[in-house]
């Protein structure tokens, strides 16, 4: 009997250091089920969801030039810029169109054939670019043979991001300087923001 007493404290003596331990480890903390609820909106007595910012989908010019900019997700805000570049009399290559640009989403020509390289990135406000994307996109204009480079954002960029800018000499255009911009041009004018 005592050979099997042994035995079962060696199966016992791991087994309550386990639950010992377990105890004295803090609580962790449980994922509460608050999940963010995507924007809505009321269009004649009928609730409509805002569409994502991160989808991949893109509604029509017509659409696109009469919706704020909160409204746009990054492939239509690409889309509008290069509409908003041709109306300005530049040649428009829409170059990565909704993701895995490597960069660059459209390249503007002038009519001097002078190359600019352009990022776009519809954030929302509190979201600012950060300093890898300045960086991505001064790599990436050697790549289209650009001289320039402009980064287009609804946000701002972070203090790090502009330094960058500043040192390689990258424009940007922020929410309150692309909104004037296209205002100036006449064919965007966006019904309601959901902003006002």
């Amino acid at each position: 009997m005592k050979e099997y007493a042994w035995f079962a404290w060696l199966i016992v003596i791991p087994i309550a250091m386990g639950i010992i331990s377990g105890l004295m480890q803090p609580a962790k903390k449980k994922r509460s089920g608050n999940r963010r609820k995507r924007p809505t909106k009321t269009v004649n007595k009928k609730t409509t969801t805002l569409p994502s910012r991160t989808s991949k989908s893109c509604r029509s010019d017509e659409v696109l030039l009469t919706s704020a900019l909160d409204q746009l997700n990054g492939v239509e805000f690409e889309r509008l810029l290069a509409l908003y570049f041709r109306g300005q009399g530049y040649q428009v290559h829409e170059v990565g169109v909704g993701g895995n640009d490597g960069g660059v989403d459209l390249v503007v020509v002038d009519k001097r054939g002078e190359r600019t390289a352009v990022q776009a990135k519809c954030y929302a406000d509190h979201n600012f670019v950060p300093v890898q994307t300045v960086r991505e996109l001064v790599a990436a204009k050697r790549n289209h043979n650009c001289i320039l480079s402009l980064l287009i954002t609804t946000s701002d960029l972070t203090k790090p991001a502009k330094a960058e800018a500043e040192k390689f000499k990258v424009d940007y255009w922020h929410g309150g300087v692309i909104e004037q911009k296209l205002r100036a041009w006449g064919k965007w004018q966006p019904i309601k923001s959901r902003r006002a």
